[in-house]
Parts: C-alpha cells; structure tokens; sequence
C-alpha cells in the first residue's frame, strides 16, 4: 500500500505533465512508462556491474554497450544515473536524440531473451515530452520515488493506472481491482498454472494472479524450476493496442515477473496454431463491441459458434485455448445468460453438456459505472471435452463494497474492502460487501450450497433444471421469492363474521328504508 505522500507525488507528476500540454492520460502515462522502464534498466545494469566486480568475472548482461552510438555518443551517457544530472537542454537531446533509439533499435539484442517482449513493443517507442523544463522536472519528480521494492514499484504503477480510469474514457482499459481478486480467488492459481488473458489491456489479471501465487505459496520462487516457469512461461496477455502492450508489460515488470509473453494480437481475427489447448486457466473481462464481420473473424472459432457477437466468439476462443482439465474465470454480459438466439443457445449447451459450468455470479448493475452501466456476470467453467456439469451454483452480489452510482465510493474502510479483507467483516457490514461470504460459500458449493432454498442469495441448480430451461443461465429464472408467512383462520371463524357483517348491513338498510 504506497502511502499519501507517495500519492502526492505521483499527483504532481500527474499534473505537471497536463501544465507541460500533455492532456490525455494515456500519452501521460506512457511517457511514464518509458522512463521508468529506462530507469529500470539502468538499475539492472548497475547489479550487473556489482556482480561482476564482485565475482572478478566480464558483466554476463551489459545493457548499455561499451563504446559510442552511431552519433558518438557514448553508450553510459544513455544510463538514467548519468543524464539525470545533466542541464536540462543536454539531458533533452541525450534522452530524445539517443535513447530512444537505442530502445528502439538496439535494446532487443543487448536484452537477448531476458526482457525481449518488452524490447520488441519498444520499437515504435516515441518520445513526446515536448519541452527541456518538463523532462527535468518529471526526471527529478520520478527519480524521488522510491521504486526500490517490488511491493512499492507495483502499486506506485496501479496508481497511475488507476488515474488513466478517473481521467473518463479510457476507464474501459481496467477492470476493478477488488473485482479482479475475485476472480482469482475463485480459481485459486496454481504455480504450474499456464495463464493468459486475450484481452488483456493493463495485464491487471495476470498482475492479480502473480500477486495471489507470492501470498499463497511464498517458497515458490525458492525452486530453480518453478522460478523459472514464474518469470518466463507461466504469464501471457494478448491485445491489438501497442499502448495498452507497453503498459501492461511494465506493470507485470514492475510487480517482479522478469519476462512476460505480452504481445499483439487480434484474438478473433486469427487462427490459432500453436495456441489450441496450450493454458490451464483463463481469466478475462473481453470488450464487448458488438459486432465483428465474418471476413475477420477466425475460421476455428466460427465452428464451436456461428455468430457476429464478440462476446459468443470470446467465449469460444476461451474453450479453444484452454487445455482439458482448464478453469476459466471470465466476465460477460447478461445478454449471454439468457439471449434466445441459436447462437446463444448452442454456446450455453456447449458448456453446461460437453464442458462442467461451476459457477454464475451476478454482478451489481453499476459495478463498471461510470464507464459503463451493462449488467454483467462472473462465469466460471471448467474445460472437460467430456461433460461433468451436475450443479451449477448462483450467487446474486448485491453489493462489492463501494456505491452503485458514477461516483463509486468506498462504503466502508479500506481494510475491510475487497473479497479478502485485511479486517473481517462484522454481520451489518455484508450488507454493503458481499464478496468475502461469495468466497465462504464458493467454497460450501458441493456441500452446505446444496440444500439451501432457491429464496437465498446463494443456491445450487441441478443440471437436469437448467436444460429444462434452454440453457438459460439467468440468476432470475431460478431465483424463488420468499413469501411471508400468513396465518390463515378458520373457515368457520370466517364464516360467522361474514353472516354478523351481513346482519349489520340488513339492519342498516332497514334503518335507510324508515328514514325515507
């Protein structure tokens, strides 16, 4: 957790670059981006160095080469400890004139495999700083953050990103955190885990999922193979924006995984050789577009289903990565539960009759304002080929812990936000938090889950229900409402007071009659 004065740094950081003409947030926070992972390097160069002098041996990574660059000038000028204390005219012409092409051009090869992804997305790197005063000033504002932990560097990133959702319409680039860690939780990853995430914008569910594996198997990086496959094979992202590639990259950088597999692609608009059944757990809130045309959308994918909708294809192309034996957590609209086209209908078999459907969470309607109002659902399924749904089990999340309006404030203290809060819940506080109780009871799905009544907020449906149903997955077509409890008097009791209540009337009319 980074502390307020942190905050106000990076604040002001923020703001000088909009005071410097840089508006929009995400030129902001690439460009923060770039500097940070140049002082990153600078860093690594710098153990290489100490290790090397230490052992008496040649460095076995030089970052910045020995020599001069192609317009004389030297390679250690180019190391963020050195043109840090230029002026600032010399250190905007080393950064601008230099640098950047050297990441551009040469990094890759001085990198060989260690941090190559991210070297390859550096090759349409631009420097757009537009001035010497703002460089100067950003350079000292970053080089007062401490980034010296892994924990501090991670959130110090979230932060800003976290900004990029408050600055309006780029909110769409990140899913909230608490509901990320749910997900998570819910799928418990593993440390032989092959993950990836298709749409994976900032890399928030792979950071997530990094984070889960450090707390809940701490020796993990104390095994040379399991180390290995942590930073090297276990984490992949894919997305068509070279921005949103930078970004996520270095926030998986920044949050300790050495080496990533961040890289472009179209996920429904090319075959997938080479990815069939190569992960264990999906985890994804795809973008929901609407409408993709044919000519673009991979042939594999058209065959699980025929259809234009983004969010069928999605799901599909999920069934196609995942290995038998693969778990998915990914979030979808409500369209999806419960649309009546064949389409809709033939996605929803597949996975409830060929696959095992274990989970339907339902999302309150504002968790994603004030970006986007869409009701959406958690599904969690696990890939079989062979079938194996007996119970599927709702849960109806009323509320996450902050408010469901545009402004999305916290509703109770930060230690008790989130699914796994720093301090437990007292009863009165699930009312405005229920993710924790979706984690108690997730874990209850195959036992106490089973007998509770379809009135309460969580239930199990059978199978057999559900293809009653047409597959339809609404938390609504199975929910029961509890009804009060009447007493019912007898029908004698009844009776009599209806035949005193007609005895009252008769006198009555008698009385009207002599009246008149």
């Amino acid at each position: 957790m980074i502390t307020g004065d942190i905050k106000n740094q990076i604040d002001r950081i923020w703001d000088s670059f909009w005071s410097g003409g840089i508006s929009n947030p995400l030129e902001v926070i690439e460009q923060i981006t770039y500097l940070l992972f140049i002082r990153r390097l600078d860093d690594l160069h710098q153990l290489e160095e100490n290790k090397a002098n230490r052992l008496k041996k040649p460095m076995a990574l030089r970052i910045f080469p020995e020599g001069k660059d192609a317009k004389n000038r030297s390679y250690e000028d180019l190391r963020w400890s050195r043109f840090k204390h230029f002026a600032p005219a010399e250190m905007f012409t080393v950064v601008g004139e230099h640098l950047f092409p050297f990441l551009r051009a040469d990094l890759a090869r001085q990198l060989g495999n260690g941090d190559s992804t991210y070297a390859h997305q550096m090759k349409d790197a631009r420097f757009t700083i537009p001035t010497p005063a703002l460089l100067a000033k950003v350079m000292d504002m970053l080089d007062h953050v401490p980034m010296e932990e892994r924990d501090t560097k991670g959130d110090v990133y979230e932060y800003m990103l976290a900004k990029i959702a408050t600055a309006g319409q780029n909110g769409q680039f990140r899913t909230r955190r608490h509901i990320i860690r749910l997900m998570v939780e819910l799928t418990a990853p593993q440390p032989n885990d092959v993950i990836c995430d298709p749409a994976c914008g900032t890399a928030g569910f792979l950071v997530a999922a990094g984070e889960y594996l450090r707390e809940r198997h701490p020796n993990l990086l104390h095994d040379k193979k399991l180390n290995e496959h942590f930073h090297h094979r276990m984490f992949h992202g894919f997305d068509f924006d070279n921005t949103m590639l930078r970004i996520g990259s270095m926030n998986m950088l920044l949050h300790g995984v050495e080496s990533s597999d961040i890289r472009y692609r179209d996920s429904l608009a090319q075959d997938h050789a080479g990815e069939e059944e190569k992960y264990t757990l999906v985890l994804a809130n795809p973008p929901f577009a609407g409408s993709l045309d044919y000519e673009n959308t991979a042939k594999d994918l058209l065959q699980i289903v025929k259809t234009k909708k983004t969010e069928l294809l999605f799901l599909a192309l999920f069934l196609r990565l995942l290995k038998p034996g693969g778990r998915a957590a990914v979030i979808v609209p409500d369209g999806v539960l419960f649309g009546s086209s064949k389409a809709h209908k033939e996605l929803r078999r597949i996975i409830v009759e060929d696959q095992k459907l274990d989970a339907v969470i339902k999302l309150p309607g504002g968790v994603f304002k004030p970006y986007a109002g869409v009701s959406t659902a958690i599904l969690v399924f696990t890939k079989t080929n062979s079938g194996g749904t007996d119970f599927a089990w709702f849960y109806d999340v009323e509320a996450d812990g902050w408010s469901l309006d545009d402004k999305r404030t916290a509703l109770l203290r930060e230690d008790k936000l989130g699914p796994v809060p720093k301090t437990p819940l007292v009863e009165n506080e699930h009312a405005k938090n229920n993710l924790p109780d979706v984690l108690r009871r997730w874990t209850q799905r195959a036992s106490a889950e089973r007998e509770r009544p379809r009135t309460t907020q969580s239930f199990c449906v059978p199978k057999a229900d559900i293809a009653a149903q047409g597959y339809d997955l609404s938390l609504n077509r199975y929910k029961e409402v509890a009804h009060e409890a009447v007493e019912h008097r007898p029908p004698k009791e009844i009776l009599a007071e209806l035949a005193k209540l007609e005895e009252e009337i008769q006198r009555g009319m008698k009385e009207l009659e002599r009246m008149l």
